[in-house]
């Protein structure tokens, strides 16, 4: 949802109508699936919150974009070449009383905000016209092909991206005066004597054009949409009669017990708070009640599958999980390694995304003491990838 002040008295007109061919595929481009949805739809919601979406289709899919996008957007059946297309956009424009448009090539899913807004700052600024662009930094050959046939000098080049931003006035009345030959509507701007100013582009603002272009522009979105959150835990259990203390899901000898509701498993007790936390799902407290008599002398892995598996059910997967163990015995190195893939297996990932390891609090404190034991859990769920 733009924000931007102008933008409530700007139109845009997105150019839908071409067939893409080069892309392959049973679909057209601009129709087919982008990590859920179509890239026509992700342009389009890129552009909420302008004061008008012209969207400029083919005429043989105005009955799908009827359906998929009917009183969303105005629609416009689309002319034989792209510069009749916008023209045609650009049409249902005069008269609108706005002052601005910008001109977006449906097949570029990915422009951000930023691009967006450096384009509608230059208009707001005064210039007529405006359009992001990255400087072109490789050597530039011309071939014949597979032969390089020569090099171009590439100083003061460009590569032009969308959204194009004009005066509206101007921008219509440059493609009624003809626009043959223009490849885009920069080109046909500066042909009428309209001053572009060049704003920064993004790589990300790709055009979709070549099958490889979807496998890329697939991993951009799901890039955008990663949700990386991170909770910690921490539980303390006292010694009590017993000979063994269970640990990171590990039976360690002992000569005395951790005393709890269920099986006192300090360890995997941090752990799985640590994961509630990242979820915002409380603690182990919240799921299983102490109050409940079925959790009584519970093996505590239960707790810890339950956590990944709603981890799991929410969207996120494990990054890491790192434990610490806080006590002056038992000796946890010997079984750091067999914790590490007990913890692993009840989740359900690769022992190197688990860390347990151990530390003494200096004889200070209840630990110091030997009264009992304490562990703190750290861990980083990723969500949307």
């Amino acid at each position: 949802m733009s924000t931007h002040p102008l933008a409530a008295r700007t139109a845009v007109l997105i150019s839908a109508a071409g067939r893409g061919s080069r892309m392959g595929g049973d679909l057209p481009k601009q129709w087919q699936a982008l990590s859920g949805r179509t890239v026509l739809d992700r342009a389009i919601g890129a552009f909420q919150g302008f004061a008008r979406i012209v969207v400029v289709v083919h005429p043989d899919d105005m009955g799908r974009a009827i359906a998929e996008l009917g009183g969303r957007v105005t629609l416009v059946a689309g002319r034989d070449t792209r510069s009749g297309s916008v023209r045609a956009g650009l049409e249902t424009l005069d008269g609108s009383g706005l002052g601005h448009v910008l001109i977006h090539d449906g097949a570029r899913p990915l422009v951000a905000p930023p691009v967006i807004d450096a384009v509608l700052d230059a208009l707001a600024a005064g210039a007529p016209a405006a359009a992001p662009a990255l400087a072109v930094t490789d050597a530039l050959w011309r071939g014949a092909v597979d032969r390089v046939t020569g090099f171009a000098d590439r100083e003061g080049l460009y590569r032009a991206q969308t959204p194009q931003g004009f005066a509206l006035d101007a921008i219509l009345a440059a493609h009624r005066a003809g626009s043959r030959g223009a490849a885009d509507d920069v080109e046909l701007a500066h042909r009428h004597g309209i001053p572009v100013t060049i704003v920064p582009g993004d790589e990300d603002n790709l055009k979709l054009t070549w099958p490889g272009d979807m496998a890329r522009a697939e991993r951009i979105t799901k890039r955008r949409n990663m949700d990386v959150r991170l909770g910690n835990g921490y539980d303390v259990h006292a010694f009590g009669p017993g000979d063994r203390v269970w640990l990171c899901g590990i039976a360690v000898p002992h000569d005395l017990g951790l005393v709890g509701h269920s099986d006192a498993d300090v360890g995997m007790h941090a752990l799985t708070d640590a994961i509630y936390g990242a979820l915002a799902q409380g603690d182990i407290g919240r799921h299983f009640p102490p109050s409940d008599p079925q959790w009584k002398g519970a093996a505590s892995d239960i707790f810890l599958r339950h956590a990944a598996e709603l981890a799991g059910r929410m969207g996120y997967r494990l990054g890491n999980a790192d434990v610490t163990l806080i006590c002056e015995r038992p000796k946890i190195g010997p079984y750091a390694a067999a914790m590490q893939a007990r913890l692993a297996e009840i989740m359900g990932v690769a022992p190197d995304r688990v860390s347990v390891k151990a530390t003494t609090s200096e004889r200070l404190g209840f630990t110091g003491r030997e009264e009992g034991i304490a562990a703190i859990a750290t861990a980083t769920l990723i969500g949307g990838a």
